[in-house]
C-alpha cells in the first residue's frame, strides 16, 4: 500500500506562520485587531489542531500517512512560532517606557497656539479668555457681562503606536 501525503501536518505549519505573520503585516492597521489579536488567535488555535490531526494520523496509521520524521519537526517549530508570538505581542509589547516628559493628571496646560477646522490659529490662552454662556458655544464676542463664565477647556493626550 502507497503511504499518502499528510496534508494536516503542513497545513498546520504553514497556518501558524500565516497567523504570527499577519498580525504585524496586515490586522496591525485596525484598533479591532491590533488592541487583542483574536484574528491571529483564531488561526493559530486552527493551526494547532491541524498538526494534532496530522500527528495522529501519521503515528496511528503510519503505513497510510507519512509524517512520522517531519510531523514531530514541523509540530515543535508550529509551537516555537506560536509561543514567540504570544511573547512579543502579550509581554513585549506591554512593555513600553514611561514617558517623562508627558503630562500629569490636574498639572497646568503651557500656552500653545494650534491651527482650528478652518486653519485659522487658535491658542490656549484666547480659549480660556473667551466667556462661556450657559447652552452655547464660546462666543467670539469680546463683551462679557458679570453674569459670564469663564471657558473650561478639556484636553486629552492619546499615547499610541507611532
Amino acid at each position: 500500500m502507497k503511504r499518502s501525503w499528510n496534508p494536516a501536518i503542513w497545513i498546520g505549519f504553514a497556518l501558524a506562520l500565516l497567523g504570527a505573520a499577519s498580525y504585524p503585516l496586515f490586522f496591525i492597521r485596525w484598533p479591532i485587531t491590533r488592541d487583542f489579536p483574536w484574528a491571529n488567535l483564531i488561526l493559530l488555535a486552527a493551526a494547532v489542531v491541524l498538526l494534532v490531526i496530522g500527528l495522529s494520523r501519521a503515528f496511528r496509521q503510519p503505513d497510510a500517512y507519512r509524517g512520522k520524521i517531519f510531523g514531530p519537526i514541523l509540530s515543535v517549530l508550529s509551537l516555537a512560532v506560536i509561543g514567540f508570538f504570544c511573547f512579543v505581542v502579550f509581554y513585549m509589547a506591554r512593555q513600553l517606557p514611561a514617558s517623562a516628559s508627558s503630562p500629569i493628571v490636574g498639572a497646568v496646560a503651557p500656552d500653545f497656539t494650534i491651527p482650528d477646522s478652518l486653519g485659522h490659529p487658535v491658542t490656549l490662552s484666547d480659549l480660556l479668555a473667551l466667556p462661556f454662556r450657559t447652552n452655547d458655544w464660546p462666543s467670539a464676542v469680546p463683551a462679557a457681562s458679570p453674569a459670564d463664565k469663564t471657558a473650561g477647556l478639556v484636553l486629552i493626550f492619546y499615547r499610541g503606536y507611532w
